[in-house]
């Protein structure tokens, strides 16, 4: 397997990481101290193609191969973690769906707004009473002539009060169980849509989740997404493909935890001579770096995987599991480098840390991750 960037993957990731290190980095903090949605710099990204790296040329999108784009959302959650969600939300799992099942209406519709970030997208799956066992899901949709009617609550959407566009999952029938499951796309300025409660979280803070309320909202036949009943398998191959992008965001946090403790312990002098100068220190760096460049392989692997076209279930399972986890260990070694400061919000690490913590939880559980892999392997695949 040959894992050396082409001269096209190198210029998209630097592209990210100028835009992201001028543009994002410095507002990064007072975003989480303000909840400030990054408006402006979604334009900006729009703009510059990073809103439509999952969307087809034919669609005014810039689509680019799978390792591409997680080398731009590493690069984008290295400055600020709670804009690489809202991005990485929008082109996978509101996007994905679309492309890979959606009508050519929809796609012409819906696809080139996407792309210039002109509308942002949404995945509402969760609901309070359906989380990791997304088949118990309550929202129902029922065929009325032409339309579909919609009703329930959707829990812990990413950008729920800002997505012009949502991939909405609702039962059609709750006794088939995963079966009855069906996807709509939702249009947010359409009756019956509304946003319930913003979410006060620990961390992501400048990426809003909300709930998003649908009361009789009525979806006419072309908002259909695939067909009736396919909504779980839409689901499921949905999150292949954003368990790949999240595993990018991790290592971009952890890259970013690792360069700010370095930098500190080369300048943080104790006992005469930088910190860095000690071997308990040393040792920490070192760890750090490897698992680092580790979840960075998982991540490239699977997106290899799926460029190839080949099932990547468990791969990016792995990735996800792994990077996010590493990421949340690499945050607590970078704050630990930096003593009593790593505590305060002088300094950027606590940040990382909290931004951190949630890419174990969302996209699936670590445990869900593995329930997943032990399957896989089972099967012998």
């Amino acid at each position: 397997m040959d894992l050396t960037l082409t001269e096209e993957q190198r210029m998209i990731r630097d592209m990210a990481r100028d835009f992201a290190q001028k543009e994002l980095a410095p507002k990064a903090a007072e975003r989480d101290e303000n909840d400030e949605f990054p408006r402006q710099d979604l334009r900006k990204m729009g703009e510059l193609g990073l809103l439509g790296l999952t969307v087809p040329e034919a669609y005014d999108g810039f689509k680019v191969d799978t390792v591409s784009y997680c080398l731009a959302m590493e690069e984008i959650a290295r400055a600020c973690a709670a804009t690489s969600l809202v991005m990485t939300v929008h082109c996978t799992p509101a996007i994905y769906p679309i492309v890979y099942f959606g009508s050519e209406e929809q796609k012409r519709r819906c696809l080139p707004h996407m792309a210039s970030g002109e509308w942002l997208g949404a995945f509402a799956l969760t609901e309070a009473g359906a989380g990791s066992d997304a088949a118990s899901i309550s929202t129902t949709a029922v065929r009325e002539g032409d339309e579909y009617v919609l009703n329930g609550v959707k829990s812990w959407i990413t950008t729920g009060d800002e997505a012009r566009i949502l991939i909405v999952f609702a039962t059609v029938d709750r006794s088939k169980g995963h079966k009855g499951i069906t996807a709509f796309i939702v249009d947010s300025q359409r009756p019956g849509f509304r946003v319930g409660k913003h979410e006060e979280k620990m961390g992501m803070r400048a990426s809003h989740t909300t709930e998003v309320i649908l009361e009789d909202y009525r979806a006419p036949l072309s908002d259909l997404l695939g067909e009736e009943g396919q909504g779980f398998k839409i689901a499921l191959g949905t999150l292949d493909a954003s368990r790949i992008g999240i595993a990018a965001q991790a290592v971009g946090i952890a890259q970013a935890a690792l360069d700010t403790a370095l930098r500190y312990a080369q300048e943080r002098c104790q006992f005469g001579q930088p910190i860095a100068q000690f071997q308990a220190i040393q040792w920490m760096l070192a760890d750090m770096a490897t698992r680092v460049e580790a979840a960075r392989l998982l991540t490239w692997q699977a997106a290899l995987k799926q460029d190839r076209g080949e099932r990547c279930t468990k791969e990016a399972s792995m990735a996800k599991l792994f990077a996010s986890e590493v990421s949340t260990w690499v945050c607590d070694r970078a704050l630990q480098i930096h003593g009593g400061y790593g505590y305060s919000r002088e300094y950027p690490v606590e940040r990382y840390y909290r931004d951190a913590r949630v890419t174990r939880i969302y996209e699936g559980t670590s445990e869900i991750q593995r329930l997943v892999i032990a399957t896989q392997l089972l099967r012998g695949s």
